[in-house]
């Protein structure tokens, strides 16, 4: 860090983001991307006339989008905000509802963004761990009384919780906001949508990067009250107005148009989560139930971080970290099954070199 940097940001520690390593080709099961390509609908409408029109900003409103949205989830325009990634709505959400008089409240054991947005906007928080199985108990934050942030299904974990225990937690903490992250809902997830017509504090985030195969279109979206859309389009105009480029929108819709390609897509990860889980099981490994597009999984004769640093030493990539509480586990994307194959080939032959 230089000199010049300033002195609030000395303990900050930045995301870290999957590796992506360029030495060599890889089976890439370690940032949760959608195996399968867009559809070729997007493909197509990326060669149209969009590309002509980069010279002009985009609709800084991004109404066309928006309206196909609503029409699809059944609210209002004015229920829709658009934003770069979900990382930058959960940016967003943030600076927009959280600060030093109202902080907010997550698991310990969820996706790595949320502690780094609290230190980076200097939000007090509060991380509440997660019962035996890495299990998210809802009594835990029924009547909290600070700003909460859920992921369901969770990342890493891949486990999620009823609707009905979200709007026990919305219902009890009507006072502030209640965010539910679902960027893995469409894996045999239930969303929360429908609450948002009932609470006022219910912010439901989702993302195009996983099961619409959109990961570098860079788009996310939430849907919640008119009031906290105007909030973070507040936040949004403060920033960045032009957030969505021609581009991604032009491939949103095309995607929006293909749902049902999507939907297969989606089936044959869930079948391949399945395969996978059954297939590690004979290998004497414990793999958490997910709804995700991705396990949760160890096994009894090795480390996690030696399985991963092996799987990468034979070309398969894998998600690891150290923390105390996780470095037994390894979190594995569902890609294709032939993908699948390779990676449980290779784990095969790891567990044979072990002995």
């Amino acid at each position: 860090m230089s000199r010049y940097m300033s002195s609030r940001f000395d303990s900050l520690e930045a995301y870290v983001p999957g590796e992506q390593p360029q030495d060599m080709v890889y089976v890439k099961l370690n940032t949760n991307e959608s195996p399968f390509p867009p559809a070729p609908a997007v493909l197509a409408a990326l060669q149209g006339g969009e590309v002509e029109r980069l010279n002009r900003y985009p609709d800084p409103e991004g109404r066309l989008l928006r309206e196909r949205l609503a029409e699809m989830y059944g609210v209002e325009y004015e229920n829709v905000f658009l934003a770069n990634g979900s990382d930058e709505l959960l940016s967003f959400a943030f600076l927009a509802f959280c600060d030093r008089t109202r902080p907010v409240a997550y698991p310990n054991i969820s996706y790595g963004f949320y502690p780094v947005y609290a230190n980076l906007y200097q939000i007090p928080y509060t991380e509440i761990s997660l019962r035996e199985g890495f299990v998210l108990d809802p009594k835990d934050y029924c009547g909290l009384g600070k700003n909460i942030v859920i992921a369901n299904p969770n990342a890493p974990t891949g486990r999620a919780i009823p609707v009905s225990d979200i709007e026990e937690i919305v219902r009890t903490n009507l006072d502030h906001v209640v965010l539910v992250d679902e960027a893995y809902v469409d894996f045999g997830g239930k969303s929360c949508l429908p609450l948002i017509g009932k609470y006022d504090n219910l912010l439901v985030c989702q993302t195009f990067s996983k099961f619409r195969s959109l990961a570098g279109g860079r788009l996310g979206f939430a849907l919640a009250s008119r009031g906290l859309i105007e909030d973070l389009e507040k936040i949004k105009y403060s920033t960045n107005s032009y957030n969505i480029n021609r581009l991604t929108t032009a491939a949103a819709l095309a995607t929006l148009d293909s749902n049902s390609y999507y939907v297969a897509n989606s089936r044959k990860i869930q079948d391949n989560r399945t395969y996978t889980g059954e297939k590690l099981d004979a290998l004497g490994f414990e793999t958490l139930p997910s709804l995700a597009n991705f396990i949760f999984t160890r096994c009894s004769w090795m480390e996690g971080g030696a399985l991963y640093r092996a799987l990468k030493a034979k070309g398969v990539l894998v998600r690891h970290w150290e923390r105390a509480e996780i470095r037994d586990w390894c979190r594995v994307t569902i890609g294709t099954r032939e993908e699948m194959d390779i990676f449980l080939d290779r784990v095969r032959e790891i567990r044979k070199e072990a002995g």
